[in-house]
């Protein structure tokens, strides 16, 4: 009986504290000499890294943030239905059909309503929502940083980890733009920073699981990290005598906002398919259904692996690779060693670390529907790994700390400059030095001419056929060109295919032409839907063009009479 009376307490004691064991190395209590810099202790060392990374991040990513890359189509979605939630109280301007769950571009509506202009505060308005994904890039240094040196136990292996996200190129190209990608990947970061956090509270692992269910209703493809960040809880909880009790509640708070997504769909009689239906070769027509879209997504085939000219490797190869090779080739390399060393070892932090580069790179390996940006959550988890082995070298070598900070310093001088990555300065057409296309060439203003062309020069209430990059600037600023509507729902979207065009070239006036639109148009015309719109092109003649470099932008008028 006195047993059960202990055991009871025990358990009163522990019902809302968790005490995990430690993830990674703990620094020790007291720093030693070999673990200061001078007069400078560790912990003081460690801010002024995470300081220096948080400047640098501002730097890379905010420099020339308004006018390289290009405004994308993606970009422009993810604004225009955040233009679609504050304007309209709606998902989405055109019928809604759960292609992407709401979460990201709710995010940027309720950011762009803080702001005094809202859409116009910085010009073109997809800067407003650049201005966002700055400052959650840098949130997400700080998160990373601290995740890294707690896995590690090192602060010089976190500042590896946040310099290679904060200036390879390849990270710097997306993370600028407004992606769903890098919204999720905060909530991720998130999600994992509490979860390694070892203050022993209960409402932490609640947190952690809500920010994950925050990441997948952002971007779905945030579900293929929960295995390993269920598996990391698990570990962390030990023998707890609450570790069922922890374990259901990050797994109902992770479910929470995906239910709440089933939920919505379910209350617009949006949930499943009409007649249950899941045909794909005749999708439903009188109603959006969110089941069938997931059972369309899984199904989008684009070639495995093993087929060389599939999308997985087409972009590895002649996308993401020319960008930059050492965070992808150094990232894999050490994602493969920190996996046999954290089975060697039993290490979580390292085990951790490399299962969840492993899964996300399955995820784009899986054969199904990958574009250009899904790269964007590997690239702080390859430099994670990074991180974790330059923490594992270190005491390998046994370096003083002095030692330790003029290694990185020299990693870092070599990749900024072209002997090595060429990550700032590459190499000019004349042999010299230049600043790095990211920071010096001027592109949105192409895209600026051609929307202050438009408005000089075309009447509000002509019907045009365009991209998403220009959509909120035609619609959210007088005069309202409330006929211009993208090439993708022209071509899909009932009310305007039928509606207003009535699938007839001769209905439709101007063409405004993105770069590389009509490659879309082509690459998207599989079902000969996009026929008639190539039709008018065919018969339109150019007003406006502009062209710099490889960018090519432009505006034809339809000759309906040729």
């Amino acid at each position: 009986m006195d047993g059960v009376v202990e055991l009871l307490k025990s358990n009163s004691a522990t019902a809302g504290v968790l005490e995990p064991p430690a993830v990674g190395p703990q620094p020790e209590k007291k720093v030693s000499a070999a673990g200061s810099i001078g007069i400078w202790s560790e912990r003081q060392v460690a801010r002024v890294l995470l300081l220096v990374s948080l400047v640098i991040g501002a730097i890379t990513h905010g420099y020339h943030l308004f006018l390289y890359p290009l405004y994308t189509t993606d970009e422009g979605i993810y604004v225009e239905q955040a233009w679609a939630v504050l304007r309209e109280g709606r998902l989405s301007p055109y019928t809604y059909f759960y292609d992407h769950a709401p979460g990201g571009w709710l995010a940027i509506a309720g950011w762009v309503n803080l702001l005094p202009r809202q859409f116009e505060t910085f010009g073109n308005p997809i800067n407003s929502g650049r201005v966002l994904i700055l400052l959650v890039h840098l949130g997400s240094v700080f998160l990373l940083f601290t995740i890294t040196k707690r896995l590690s136990g090192s602060y010089v292996a976190a500042f590896v980890a946040a310099f290679l996200f904060n200036v390879s190129p390849l990270a710097v190209f997306y993370q600028r733009q407004v992606l769903l990608d890098n919204l999720m990947v905060l909530w991720l970061l998130l999600s994992l920073y509490l979860l390694t956090r070892d203050d022993g509270r209960l409402v932490t692992t609640v947190l952690a699981g809500l920010s994950f269910g925050v990441a997948v209703v952002t971007k779905e493809n945030a579900i293929f990290f929960a295995p390993v960040l269920f598996y990391l809880l698990y570990k962390k909880l030990g023998v707890r005598l609450n570790r069922r009790f922890a374990l259901g509640f990050w797994s109902f708070f992770a479910a929470g906002p995906v239910a709440a997504y089933f939920l919505y769909a379910s209350l617009k009689n949006e949930l499943f398919p009409s007649r249950l239906s899941f045909d794909l070769n005749n999708p439903p027509a009188d109603h959006v259904s969110l089941l069938y879209t997931i059972w369309w997504q899984l199904h989008r085939s684009k070639g495995s692996i093993l087929d060389r000219h599939s999308l997985f490797w087409q972009f590895s190869l002649d996308s993401w690779l020319p960008k930059d090779h050492f965070i992808l080739i150094a990232g894999g390399v050490a994602m493969l060693i920190n996996l046999c060393l954290g089975l060697r070892r039993r290490n979580l932090g390292l085990l951790v670390a490399s299962l969840l580069a492993i899964s996300y790179t399955l995820y784009l390996a899986r054969g199904s529907m990958v574009l250009e940006f899904y790269v964007v959550p590997l690239l702080p988890l390859l430099a994670l790994n990074i991180g974790m082995l330059t923490a594992e070298v270190l005491r390998a070598v046994r370096l003083p700390r002095a030692g330790q900070l003029a290694a990185v310093a020299a990693l870092v001088g070599a990749l900024v400059l072209p002997i090595g990555g060429g990550y700032v300065v590459a190499k000019g057409n004349q042999g010299g030095t230049v600043l790095h296309d990211l920071y010096r060439l001027p592109l949105t203003d192409v895209q600026t001419q051609q929307v202050a062309y438009i408005r000089q020069h075309i009447p509000p209430d002509s019907k045009i056929i365009g991209d998403d990059d220009l959509w909120v600037a035609l619609h959210d600023v007088k005069p309202y060109y409330r006929f211009a509507h993208s090439h993708w729902k022209a071509a899909a979207d009932p009310d305007v295919r039928d509606k207003l065009f009535g699938k007839n070239w001769r209905n439709v006036d101007y063409i405004v032409m993105s770069n590389q639109m009509l490659t879309a148009i082509r690459q998207n015309n599989g079902d000969g839907s996009e026929d008639w719109i190539l039709e008018a092109i065919s018969h339109a003649k150019p007003v406006w063009t502009l062209q710099r470099g490889g960018v090519s932008v432009g505006v034809y008028q339809v000759d309906k009479q040729s």
